[in-house]
């Protein structure tokens, strides 16, 4: 599968990997100034922005499509950044593919199951009748029966666009994801400690990482430095500048064990 993508600046490569419902402009601001230092890639997955559709959605295929992805660019020795659901098909490649990867980057996800949280969101976005709907302000009046929250109606509606001329659809492939929403909660398979520089980052306001979990990562990342910023899931967004500092310390030094 041929991954949509955007090409910045030059230097060491470093992949850019969305969560759930996003794509790959949600990191462009990151991507242009990481850009100056870095050959930056922000990649679509499967299903998502403006990359082909699947009815196949799990990690390992992202896991593969990314690896493809590398093969088809001439990428070595990359830094992989994923978040949330990127953060684990980022942590799947490593495990994956280990020698393929140079360093791993981590935000607010564990590598560990999670229950089924997207419920609601799934079923508003379902709600939509686009035959009926002509306007963003009128998918956004429906989405807020279901989703009380004004930010993460506006994220997702980022997502919309006009199949035709008088269309609105979602660009993100909404039906096997609906289909497939266990998979993204599922542990990762091939569980296998990766032995290279790795940076988790986590959101104090946010449930993806919790002390409980510092044990786990810190087995299957003997390498990881978990740090944390004062912020809820949606790190890079809510603190851009602090985040960014942690990641230019960490892709500039090597990283002993540490958390905070």
């Amino acid at each position: 599968m041929k991954l949509n993508y955007k090409h910045l600046g030059s230097g060491q490569p470093l992949i850019i990997l969305h969560g759930l419902f996003g794509s790959l402009d949600n990191w462009m601001t990151l991507a242009k100034k990481l850009s100056t230092s870095y050959e930056v890639f922000i990649v679509d997955a499967r299903n998502h922005g403006q990359s082909p559709k699947s009815d196949i959605f799990n990690y390992d295929v992202m896991a593969d499509d990314l690896y493809a992805f590398l093969l088809e660019h001439q990428i070595v020795d990359p830094v992989i950044l994923g978040h949330s659901m990127g953060g684990k098909t980022a942590m799947q490649f490593a495990m994956n593919y280990p020698n393929k990867i140079d360093k791993l980057v981590v935000v607010d996800i564990a590598p560990k199951s999670y229950p089924v949280h997207h419920k609601e969101i799934i079923d508003g976005m379902l709600s939509l009748n686009f035959d009926n709907i002509k306007t963003r302000n009128e998918a956004d009046e429906q989405l807020s029966q279901y989703i009380p929250e004004p930010a993460v109606r506006q994220f997702l509606l980022k997502n919309l666009y006009w199949s035709t001329k008088n269309k609105l659809d979602w660009r993100f492939n909404l039906s096997v994801i609906n289909q497939n929403i266990n998979e993204v909660g599922k542990e990762l398979s091939n569980i296998t400690p990766f032995n290279k520089p790795t940076l988790f980052v986590r959101g104090e306001k946010s449930n993806y990482i919790t002390a409980e979990d510092y044990d786990n990562i810190l087995n299957l990342f003997p390498k990881a430095a978990i740090k944390s910023l004062n912020c809820g899931h949606w790190i890079h967004a809510e603190k851009p500048l602090e985040f960014e500092q942690l990641l230019v310390t960490f892709l500039g030094s090597s990283v002993q064990n540490s958390s905070k």
